[in-house]
């Protein structure tokens, strides 16, 4: 003889398999439709992240001119690592930007002709040289941060403190490991 517990117990077993067995029927087109829809999404973003990625080489672009009309978007990158103590010495800064010698002594080779970058000895390691900004170049590249900050914190100040909170993290969570 079968409880009302016994009942109570086997419902849900019950609805679970006639669940999963209507789901194994139409999961057969199911599946490929949520698949679709991932790929679909997938594709999305990274079409908008080519987008984003095409936008800020165009900002280096207009950085590196606001600081000199003849210096290169490599240059600025190398300038702003310079400027900003990131990297002071050819292997940090092929290291940080993740570019080859050749580049990166061409670009140090031109900021110093620009007189926007100096090679003076390290004072740690008399024997060594670091790279320092000059006072010309601060300047320069303050101005260069400082329309592009104005232009970004123009775009982002449309959206609620929430959306910026929720952008942070889907942010960090792509560019975590």
């Amino acid at each position: 003889m079968t409880s009302t517990d016994d009942i109570a117990r086997s419902a849900p077993a019950a609805e679970t398999s006639a669940r999963e067995s209507a789901e194994t029927s139409a999961g057969e087109s199911a599946a490929p439709a949520a698949e679709s829809e991932i790929d679909a999404a997938v594709h999305r973003v990274e079409h908008e992240l080519g987008r984003l990625f095409a936008r800020i080489r165009v900002s280096w672009r207009e950085a590196a001119l606001t600081v000199h009309p003849d210096l290169q978007p490599l240059g600025y990158q190398v300038l702003t690592s310079i400027a900003t103590g990131k990297a002071t010495s050819a292997g940090a800064i092929i290291e940080r930007l993740q570019t080859d010698k050749s580049a990166v002594s061409r670009q140090v080779r031109q900021l110093e002709q620009l007189g926007l970058v100096e090679s003076i000895r390290d004072p740690h390691d008399r024997r060594a040289r670091v790279l320092v900004a000059t006072e010309l170049a601060q300047e320069r590249v303050a101005l260069a941060r400082s329309q592009y900050e104005s232009r970004l914190e123009a775009r982002l100040r449309r959206w609620s403190a929430g959306d910026l909170d929720h952008f942070t993290r889907l942010l960090s969570e792509l560019g975590g490991e």
